[in-house]
């Protein structure tokens, strides 16, 4: 018996060697001699390149295209990118406080956050920047990256800023002194109705579930009965937060979303049943621009049928990143998994690996094939799923499609309106106006006001000199046919120049095709979805 054991232990550690140096072995040999491969090339280059090289850069320039060769999620940031690439999810930076435009190579105030350090130290919307600390900062080295990196700073330190402002002649100076700005994801939560409530969220951050039930409570205070969330050009964010959302909507034991990857086995998300707003009608709003976390939060409600969703087809993005710091203070998002919907479907649209121009050009195909205007031009490139209650069918591999669509309103469009509009025209003269009558409009304390005293301006006669000034020729007819557009794009952004986010949204809501089909859907009630 001894000796029977004693075979048995060699032949398992022949058994276990043979395997190690064949399989596991035979992996990390290709891992390390294509590794060593890259090492030795870039000594070969280091040592006997013809002309000196920048090794740092090299290595810089290297890593994404290595990436590229993944998946078209899969990116490299560089040390000096890493914190502004997570400002905008954390909700906070430290700097001034001021949203800015560059306008012919100047820096222009558009607004002051209240209470911030620019409000505090005197800075006030309109104030053209002419300097920082001490240094000239106008002309063509005025790009909004190097305005972040002189405006930026760590909290505490003090930048000066030196501006000119309207009707003086003399410059002024302010020292301003950095602080933590606080970022919302949420811009927008007010009432279309006596019963509809509406929340506009723009991306998914650290601090987006927090803002989201504040709103929630504003709106319970209003007592509303049915609610719109507006994911709507929200190219996601932080997947728990998503995870966190539909939660609050979700009956307990439903199933949010998993994911699955080679390395990553199977973590189902399901709610809790603590959710405030389990029964509360639904309906959420998505387009061709809403991603990730957008389309774990729509697939949640659509596939659990919980709500309706109404709008176009979301883009199409169901690959997990992880952020991985390097140590030289860069950062890789690594795709490490897929995420599925509750139906078990992967909304991931088709992608060839070293081909990302394609994949990002897809919007644009789809708008050439009539997809933005016509249902019937969707094409479903995945298998057929079904939602988990009623069985409704629904489509994977390339998006959420709505319940509900609603075309790209098309109404009034002009070869002269979009020239203006892309050139960047519309919005130029939307800023200029604003800041030539800024002392006027500003007595207009609500948006109703001013929209009444822009009506009254002529602004479209304007505009068309003024386009025409800047090199678009004048073209009546179609300037009488596209009026309500020009109308609508002017008097909103200087509705939002004048005063925040949230009445530019209110005022842009007023007449989309959108937000009347959603309020039908409510008035019908046929929130909840029918078989």
């Amino acid at each position: 018996m001894p000796l029977a054991l004693a075979g048995c232990v060699v032949l398992g550690i022949l058994v276990g060697t043979f395997t190690s140096n064949h399989f596991s072995g035979n992996r990390l040999n290709i891992i390390n001699s294509g590794s060593n491969r890259l090492n030795d090339l870039l000594h070969l280059i280091d040592d006997q390149y013809v002309d000196s090289v920048n090794m740092d850069g090299l290595v810089e320039d290297a890593i994404p295209q290595i990436l590229s060769e993944l998946d078209p999620h899969s990116v490299y940031i560089s040390a000096k990118d890493v914190q502004s690439a997570q400002d905008e999810l954390t909700g906070s930076f430290s700097g001034v406080g001021i949203e800015f435009v560059i306008r012919k190579d100047t820096i222009h105030v558009q607004n002051v956050i209240a209470g911030g350090p620019a409000e505090n130290a005197g800075l006030i919307a309109g104030d053209k920047i002419i300097s920082v600390d001490g240094k000239p900062f106008v002309g063509s080295e005025v790009t909004n990256e190097e305005a972040m990196r002189r405006l930026k700073g760590p909290r505490g330190t003090k930048v000066k800023i030196g501006v000119m402002r309207s009707h003086q002649s003399k410059p002024k100076y302010f020292t301003v002194t950095r602080d933590n700005i606080t970022t919302k994801s949420i811009n927008c939560s007010y009432m279309l109705d006596k019963t509809t409530g509406y929340i506009r969220i723009k991306n998914f951050g650290e601090t987006t579930y927090n803002e989201m039930m504040n709103a929630l409570a504003d709106l319970s205070n209003r007592n509303f009965k049915n609610l719109v969330i507006d994911l709507r050009d929200n190219g996601g964010g932080y997947m728990e937060t998503a995870i966190q959302i539909a939660n609050e909507f979700l009956p307990k034991g439903k199933l949010i979303v998993y994911t699955e990857g080679r390395k990553q086995p199977r973590n189902e998300f399901k709610s809790d049943g603590n959710g405030s707003f389990q029964n509360i009608p639904l309906v959420v709003l998505i387009n061709e621009t809403s991603a990730s976390a957008s389309e774990i939060l729509a697939g949640a409600i659509q596939d659990n049928d919980r709500g309706t969703v109404i709008g176009r087809r979301s883009f199409g993005k169901g690959l997990v990143q992880q952020q991985i710091p390097l140590r030289d203070g860069s950062m890789v998002r690594l795709t490490i998994a897929r995420y599925y919907s509750p139906s078990g479907r992967c909304i991931q649209k088709p992608y060839e690996t070293g081909k990302d121009k394609e994949y990002e050009e897809d919007l644009l195909t789809r708008y050439n094939r009539g997809e933005y205007f016509s249902q019937d031009s969707i094409k479903h490139t995945g298998p057929e799923f079904h939602t988990r209650s009623l069985g409704r069918t629904v489509y994977g591999g390339g998006g959420i499609t709505p319940d509900l669509f609603i075309p790209e309103d098309t109404i009034g469009i002009t070869s002269y309106y979009k020239e203006a509009a892309m050139s960047g025209l519309i919005l130029q003269f939307a800023f200029e106006y604003t800041d030539e009558h800024r002392d006027e409009l500003k007595t207009k304390k609500t948006s109703n006001e001013l929209l009444a005293f822009l009506k009254r301006q002529n602004l479209l006669e304007k505009f068309a000199s003024y386009g025409e000034k800047n090199g678009l020729q004048r073209r009546n007819l179609m300037l009488q046919k596209s009026q309500n557009l020009f109308d609508k794009y002017i008097y909103s952004r200087i509705i939002y120049n004048m005063l925040d986010e949230e009445a530019w949204m209110e005022y842009l809501n007023t007449d989309d095709p959108t937000i009347r089909a959603t309020l039908e859907v409510f008035k019908n009630n046929a929130a909840f979805p029918k078989k």
